[in-house]
């Protein structure tokens, strides 16, 4: 809930605010990347290598842990194919680069097919992180911040249209928290479909899928994004105040 129902704080944003502060955005984007691929690389893979090795052998669980990282890849790979370019949801703009529509009916369409293309992500997320709170609920906590992090600009990106096509602060706002909710839904769905199967070698092989879902996301959209909005170094101080920070809370909590 806390990841997903995120988009209504860049819905606040977009309609509320009159400027966005883009150092602010970009070293945001940066912590969230920072805290993805750390936890990816250091917590969720090794803990996924150990737990399907457990559960097979050495070699049999290594690969594994390699296959299941490549499938969560390969998933938001497809995911984003399926989505138009124009209207991936991942590519974040501020509200005042979207504030002079031309066509209210094509803004309105565009902002719809957002709402709709941000559900279709949001749900491998929501099921990403469910399952690495399975596993170790102060790690879920701290995905379910990363990812509520970069939930804010895509909350944004449907807000600002819906709102100058319609007029409506209050329907902007409302499509754009709606559409989080796919992210406790998918987590649920996956947990249901998963629950007869779980065993420490299923377990693990999805660990391994968390981790490759958020370490595409974090290359593939959150530094480009941060880049995009950086006027200095503020996305890379990002970067690494969020690996410092998840560094520190596994050190204290291990």
């Amino acid at each position: 809930m806390l990841a997903g129902l995120s988009t209504g704080i860049g819905s606040a944003i977009a309609c509320f605010a009159h400027r966005t502060s883009t150092n602010f955005l970009s070293a945001t984007l940066g912590f969230s990347a920072g805290v993805m691929i750390y936890v990816s690389f250091v917590e969720l893979l090794p803990t996924a290598k150990l737990f399907t090795s457990n559960h097979y052998s050495q070699v049999l669980g290594g690969w594994l842990t390699a296959a299941g990282f490549f499938s969560g890849v390969l998933l938001i790979l497809f995911i984003d194919y399926k989505v138009p370019v124009h209207e991936n949801p991942h590519q974040a703009r501020l509200p005042e680069e979207m504030a002079y529509p031309i066509d209210t009916h094509e803004l309105h369409r565009a902002g719809v097919f957002t709402a709709l293309a941000i559900t279709i992500h949001n749900f491998p997320e929501g099921m990403a992180t469910f399952m690495a709170a399975i596993n170790n609920p102060m790690l879920g906590i701290t995905i379910a911040i990363a990812i509520a992090l970069h939930n804010i600009p895509e909350g944004i990106s449907i807000a600002v249209p819906i709102y100058f096509a319609t007029g409506s602060r209050r329907r902007a706002f409302w499509y754009s928290f709606l559409s989080g909710l796919a992210e406790p839904v998918g987590a649920l769905s996956g947990y249901l479909v998963l629950r007869p199967l779980l065993n420490e070698g299923v377990m693990g092989f999805v660990l391994a899928s968390v981790a490759g879902v958020m370490v595409f996301i974090s290359l593939d959209q959150l530094i480009p994004n941060a880049k995009k909005y950086d006027s200095g170094h503020q996305a890379v101080y990002g970067l690494i105040a969020g690996m410092a920070v998840m560094a520190v809370t596994i050190l204290m909590l291990s």
